[in-house]
């Protein structure tokens, strides 16, 4: 077969109509061979083509006449001495890491590891078994779509309601789609579903990782499998595993239709993406593909080479300091952009992305690059603030550009309605936006991430159920998961039949739902929270992918009732820019109104006085938020909205609370209380007392009187 010299740039296979341009970086090399293989069952490559020039690192040639369809992969030649870092083994067929997709996934088999198996220090062996029949491959693609007027929707951060979702376990069980979609990117992109997230007002679903992924050969062993997919294995690929279609084209086809059809319903597409680690995890782990590509380049080492810096718990971190893994990120992210038309990421365990040498660095060479891209500085940014190495957790301390997942928010609320004491004066601090955290460095409100459950840990239902983790389905001895959840049973462990503990557990949900969506930031719903979907008191089902974890649309009537009261607490959210506030509160009487942005209440209706705010065990508090907010919107129009005001009460007695006394507004028109959500709308005088009810809150607004 005629090879061509071909281009070192753009890295992967591109296809141009005539032919194909393989590239490859490796720094460390000596040889790269391109294997193509004739079918997915093929036991061993069909041609074996020396790639003949190398400019840069960037190993290339380009070949005549192949077509959309040809699998292939690499075999890399090069020293192997892991004592220095170094572990290619040209026995191994190695997935190119710009793989559009993957057209053959991994088959678990040893010779998939590259030295031979057995005690602590096998791996500085060198295996001589050929893995071709097993490895996975890549596949040239034609990523022709046809997008037509695709636009992003753009929404601004202030509007924007996050509802983070497995794109499986969202429609697997759901009856009104059809059953060849269920647990696909089309099934996401169904009416049914597509209705239930604009019923819920969400105006983008943040899809746990799609890249494709690799399934932990130990979880297979016990007929389970890794289900969130952080353990990514192609940054460019999207899991075939979620298309309704196999074939890879189809899978990119379907993802792209998802995209496109969830623009149409003006929601945003963002991906979680795993750039911190990946699939091939620590010395004892597989060679799959950058490896044994060039090890050394693509992951940060230990000071003894043969070992890998670890702030994941994954095994791995990516090398952050060299410029081609750099390249490699940026090249995906922009890809998911400009090819994929997604609208922002969230990067996992962010803080692993920023550290230079060893410390998190603010500064980092990353950051900087993000800020500078025309494409990525434009896209929505979200950054888990932390990772398991020293100094990991950053909570706050990421850059301007960045959105953060607010935990100290999670952790306060929770806290709070669970009854535990001196949680007032953070809990302030937190429902006003977290100033504290993102005030000091040209951020506003809406760089936190406000959530109070996520994938990872007790969803919303065993959060007022489970006092303690039941995590012994994943066969770890119960050894796995988080051991502190700030939950509360409610009295009884798990389910129960007695209706207080079950009236009380409802209760609290409304809380924390209601508190979550009507603080300043931007408010995040983890799917399936609004559907009282339990998954049995596990707090870390990452290796759950059955009924634990997919949805259950077969609701009762309590759980009805709940649905419709967050759809309730959402359009109050949506209908009311007075919690979208795109500046922090300075807590001061706001120009030619005389009244505070925002004053904080005690149950008798004044001011909470210095006294108050030192005390050492409050439960109780009220927030007045006024209309006349002294906030502009991205037009630089004045916000006006009616004046609101939030009781909120973890204690267990009921507490009779004074309402405000507003001249020239109307009586305070009642808009829920969580002690009793189905009630109608009720009209207070000003000075009134409301029976605020233990573990209740109630909110209220009052127009202002028209002339």
């Amino acid at each position: 077969m005629r090879i061509w010299p071909g281009r070192p740039y753009p890295l992967g296979a591109t296809w141009d109509g005539a032919g194909v341009n393989f590239a490859l970086f490796s720094e460390n090399a000596r040889k790269v061979e391109l294997c193509l293989f004739d079918s997915s069952q093929a036991r061993s490559e069909s041609r074996r083509i020396v790639l003949p020039e190398q400019d840069e690192f960037v190993w290339h040639g380009y070949l005549p006449g192949i077509q959309p369809g040809q699998l292939y992969g690499y075999r890399v030649h090069g020293p192997y001495e892991p004592d220095k870092g170094h572990r290619f083994n040209a026995n191994k067929i190695l997935l190119d890491p710009y793989a559009r997709a993957v057209g053959r996934d991994l088959q678990w088999d040893d010779s998939l590891f590259g030295y031979t198996l057995g005690d602590d220090k096998a791996d500085l062996s060198f295996d001589e078994r050929d893995n071709a029949a097993f490895a996975p491959l890549g596949v040239v693609l034609d990523t022709a779509f046809t997008w037509g007027d695709d636009r992003p929707p753009s929404i601004p951060w202030e509007r924007t309601l996050i509802y983070e979702v497995h794109v499986k376990g969202f429609t697997m069980r759901h009856p009104d789609v059809p059953a060849a979609l269920r647990g696909t990117y089309a099934g996401l992109a169904t009416d049914s579903a597509i209705e239930h997230l604009k019923s819920l007002n969400i105006t983008a679903v943040e899809l746990l990782p799609v890249h494709h992924h690799m399934d932990d050969k130990f979880l297979l062993d016990k007929g389970l499998s890794n289900y969130w997919g952080y353990n990514t294995l192609a940054y460019f690929a999207p899991d075939t595993r979620y298309a309704a279609r196999r074939s890879p084209r189809k899978a990119v086809q379907e993802f792209k239709f998802m995209v496109r059809t969830l623009h149409r319903a003006g929601i945003e597409v963002i991906l979680d993406v795993v750039y911190n680690h990946t699939c091939e995890g620590n010395q004892n782990g597989p060679t799959l593909s950058l490896r044994g590509i060039d090890n050394a380049a693509y992951y940060k080492l230990a000071p003894e080479a043969r070992y890998y810096m670890d702030y994941t718990g994954c095994g791995n971190s990516l090398n952050m300091q060299h410029p081609r893994v750099l390249q490699l990120i940026l090249d995906s992210l922009r890809y998911w952009v400009q090819e994929m038309h997604v609208d922002g990421f969230r990067f996992d365990l962010a803080s692993t992305l920023a550290r230079e040498l060893f410390a998190v660095d603010k500064l980092s060479t990353f950051f900087d690059i993000i800020q500078q891209d025309p494409v990525l500085s434009h896209v929505k940014l979200i950054a888990e603030p932390w990772d398991v190495g020293e100094g990991g957790y950053q909570v706050g301390n990421f850059p301007v550009q960045w959105t953060e997942w607010n935990g100290k928010y999670r952790d306060c609320v929770r806290r709070f309605w669970k009854g535990d004491g001196g949680t007032y004066n953070e809990l302030a601090t937190r429902l006003s936006g977290s100033a504290d955290l993102f005030g000091d460095d040209g951020r506003r409100p809406l760089a936190s991430i406000n959530f109070i459950t996520c994938h990872d840990g007790f969803n919303l239902q065993d959060l007022v159920c489970y006092n303690d983790k039941h995590n012994e389905a994943n066969g770890e001895n119960n050894q796995d998961g988080a051991n502190d959840n700030n939950s509360w049973n409610c009295g009884t462990e798990g389910p129960t039949d007695d209706p207080a503990i079950n009236a009380l557990r409802e209760q609290q949900k409304r809380n924390l739902i209601a508190t979550l969506l009507l603080s300043q930031g931007v408010p995040m719903l983890l799917a399936g929270d609004e559907l009282s979907h339990t998954q049995k008191g596990n707090n870390n089902t990452y290796c759950q992918d059955n009924e634990l974890t997919w949805l259950n649309w077969e609701l009762n009537a309590e759980q009805k009732d709940f649905l419709e009261f967050v759809r309730r607490v959402t359009r109050i959210w949506k209908d009311h820019p007075v919690f979208q506030r795109r500046r922090f509160f300075r807590g001061k009487p706001i120009r030619g109104s005389g009244i505070k942005d925002i004053a904080w209440l005690e149950p008798s209706g004044k001011e909470m006085s210095e006294e108050a705010w030192n005390a050492g065990y409050v439960q109780c508090l009220g927030v007045h938020l006024a209309g006349e907010t002294g906030d502009v919107d991205e037009y630089g129009r004045p916000v006006r909205d009616d004046h609101i005001t939030m009781l909120l009460n973890a204690h267990y007695e009921a507490i009779p609370f004074v309402l405000p006394t507003l001249a020239g507004y109307s009586d305070w028109e009642r808009l829920f209380d969580t002690a009793a959500p189905n009630t109608d709308s009720v009209q207070y005088p000003g000075g009134d007392k409301y029976l605020l009810q233990g573990r209740s809150m109630a909110v209220f607004r009052a127009h202002r009187c028209s002339k």
